[in-house]
């Protein structure tokens, strides 16, 4: 069995749900040209936001794939410790409940990344 399989999982069906959604919804465009590039990334909002997506879903078929793990969680902490700062922060720590919109969320997935990154992986057969 793999290493992780639950938490791997999760992730797996969380990042896929994510991307997928956002780039067939069209919302991956809206957030590059309507929130990064009006908050200073402008003009690579829109590449930004699609290197994001792009990030989640190749991330998937690694997790998926059995291959790349740590690098996959090394990727994405830094996307997941951005969107804190720039999007979820000002809301506060809750998802639903006390609030909306926090940082919870993102916290849960940067703990379960660094679970990935401190768990030993056999080396790939040469």
């Amino acid at each position: 069995m793999k290493k992780n399989f639950y938490i791997r999982s999760a992730l797996s069906v969380i990042l896929l749900m994510h991307s997928v959604a956002s780039i067939f919804s069209g919302d991956v465009n809206n957030f590059g040209r309507l929130y990064l590039d009006t908050i200073g990334f402008s003009p690579f909002g829109l590449y930004l936001a699609w290197a994001v997506k792009l990030i989640h879903l190749f991330s998937v078929v690694l997790i998926w794939s059995d291959r790349y793990v740590m690098g996959v969680a090394l990727f994405n902490i830094p996307v997941l410790i951005l969107g804190i700062y720039f999007i979820h922060w000002q809301n506060g720590w809750y998802v639903v409940g006390g609030g909306t919109n926090g940082i919870e969320f993102n916290v849960l997935l940067i703990c379960c990344f660094l679970q990935l990154v401190f768990t030993e992986y056999p080396s790939p057969k040469k």
